[in-house]
């Protein structure tokens, strides 16, 4: 199925606009097989992993149904994490740009429920939360369910994994049998069969089929660094391996225009490459690539699916691609024809979540790197200098610059100082830009610490009790936590520095399957 453009799809024209403005020039394989299927009013089941572009697949459709004149609560959206429900309600925010009629809240443990009471009071269309809270506020009922004429599980088989299939279905018991039920999952286990077969009224089935990832030749690294340093990062990385071609990709049309310009500004041939632009200026573009008229081609998805160059040396994901898919498109365009290849990604934040999906998709280890230094770079760069000059040398027909050179020695200038104002004139030096930004790049991986609870498998605790405990009451993503050891009388666990305060303090005095729990420090150790 060819992916649709939004306006194809049977979205009102504000959603269209806003979408438009957020950059997105088409819709994704699952947006487009599952939004006007929405607006139909059937049931689905949607198999789709994270980064596929779900949210909108759901969102879109989802806001379009709500009646604007009805303040009451129609649509509920069940999410695993605090994490995700806040994402997903930044995502409706965006859509809503030019829609300011219809009120969506997340709801989640970890928040202050007085708050929420509040905000609901004052009337709220669209509520996206996590299982345990919503469950709270029906039990309040400070959240009713009798209004509600649609319902969305996310990623439907986490939640079940981290113990909310109880809650799920009171929750689902409570809303009018006459809804609409939308439920998405990366995966079908026996569990979620018997939810769809329970809850839903003959779903149509949507599954999106994906291709193997086989890049052996690539180089995959990635960096954490902070978004305002992602034009010197790239900046770097050519200087360092000083590629002959260089496809950078961002998510929107606007990225690439601002990166375009930023990179034109520091000297850099580079020129962009967008759905916006005309097919005559698309061929003109791509004539000086192949040409080498310019080094770095800056492009979108959409844009780049005319790119049939082979001899691409490097490839730069400026952003991550919101489908996994993509990244392997991207990363395909180097390394073709036996050849071997460098892909880098930037990842900012709560990217390294997307990432983990990715590296889950493709079966493929991505590396974390350390940005080359102003030293590594001045290394690099007279070395490639010394390799020109032996070439030009071994080339010979340069007699007329050896009189030039003999002429200047004549004037009492030594060959010594003639080389020396040469190789300052052609190499690095060192900006104030640059200083700043040695002191702004982080490059060092996340610092994991060990913590100890109090009970294990004496009292038939899981590993996925303990992720949905802690994901519930403190808001922490659970893919965030890494091993779990579970004894007889106690457990260890590692969770990222950063969450340890959040994981004490919201940990205080709950109960995971009905037993008071203590979790305090344990050790630490590096990723």
């Amino acid at each position: 199925m060819t992916n649709l453009k939004f306006e194809e799809l049977k979205l009102s024209n504000e959603l269209v606009r806003a979408v438009k403005d957020m950059g997105f020039e088409e819709a994704t394989p699952i947006q487009s097989k599952a939004i006007n299927v929405i607006l139909a009013g059937k049931d689905i089941v949607g198999q789709s992993q994270t980064g596929t572009g779900k949210t909108a697949a759901f969102g879109l459709p989802c806001i379009d149904s709500i009646d604007t004149e009805n303040k009451k609560l129609q649509a509920v959206i069940l999410s695993p994490t605090r994490e995700l429900a806040i994402q997903i309600c930044e995502e409706f925010r965006k859509f809503l740009k030019y829609k300011d009629d219809i009120k969506v809240l997340p709801i989640y443990g970890g928040q202050p429920i007085d708050r929420q009471i509040f905000a609901l009071k004052k009337g709220v269309q669209i509520v996206v939360g996590t299982p345990g809270r919503i469950m709270d506020h029906i039990n309040r009922r400070t959240l009713k369910m009798e209004t509600v004429k649609m319902v969305v599980l996310d990623e439907a088989d986490e939640m079940l994994d981290m113990g909310f299939r109880e809650d799920i279905e009171t929750i689902l018991d409570k809303i009018p049998e006459d809804r609409q039920t939308i439920l998405f999952s990366a995966t079908m286990p026996k569990e979620i069969m018997e939810l769809t077969e329970k809850y839903l009224t003959n779903p149509e089935t949507i599954k999106i089929n994906r291709k193997e990832l086989t890049v052996p030749n690539i180089e995959q690294i990635y960096f954490e660094i902070k978004e305002r340093t992602k034009v010197e990062a790239s900046s770097r990385l050519i200087d360092m391996y000083n590629p002959d071609l260089t496809v950078i990709f961002c998510n929107t049309k606007k990225r690439v225009d601002e990166l375009v310009e930023h990179l034109q500004g520091r000297g850099y041939f580079a020129e962009g490459l967008h759905g916006d632009l005309k097919q005559i200026q698309r061929d003109i573009v791509m004539k000086k690539f192949r040409n080498r008229t310019i080094e770095i081609l800056v492009a979108t998805d959409v844009a780049a699916r005319g790119i049939d160059v082979d001899d691409v040396d490097m490839v730069i994901n400026y952003d991550l691609p919101q489908d996994e898919e993509y990244y392997v498109h991207r990363i395909g365009r180097t390394g073709r024809a036996g050849r071997s290849g460098r892909a880098f990604s930037f990842v900012v934040g709560r990217d390294i979540y997307k990432l983990r999906d990715i590296m889950k998709y493709t079966k493929a280890k991505i590396k974390l790197g350390k940005l080359p230094s102003l030293t590594d770079i001045e290394e690099a760069k007279t070395n490639n200098f010394i390799e020109k000059v032996k070439s030009v040398i071994e080339e010979g027909r340069i007699s007329k610059y050896i009189s030039i050179a003999e002429n200047m020695i004549n004037e009492d200038i030594s060959a010594i100082e003639i080389a020396g104002a040469l190789l300052k004139m052609n190499l690095y030096d060192k900006t104030a830009e640059d200083i700043d930004f040695e002191d702004d790049i982080e490059n060092n991986s996340d610092t994991l610490v060990r913590l100890f609870l109090n009970i294990g498998s004496k009292k038939r605790i899981r590993p996925k009790d303990i992720v949905g405990a802690i994901a519930g009451e403190c808001g922490i993503p659970g893919k965030s936590i890494g091993d779990i050891d579970i004894y007889e009388d106690y457990t260890f666990l590692d969770v990222p520095k950063k969450y340890v305060k959040d994981i004490l303090k919201g940990m205080k005095g709950k109960k995971i399957k009905k037993v008071s729990v203590k979790i305090e420090r344990a050790k630490s150790k590096k990723l």
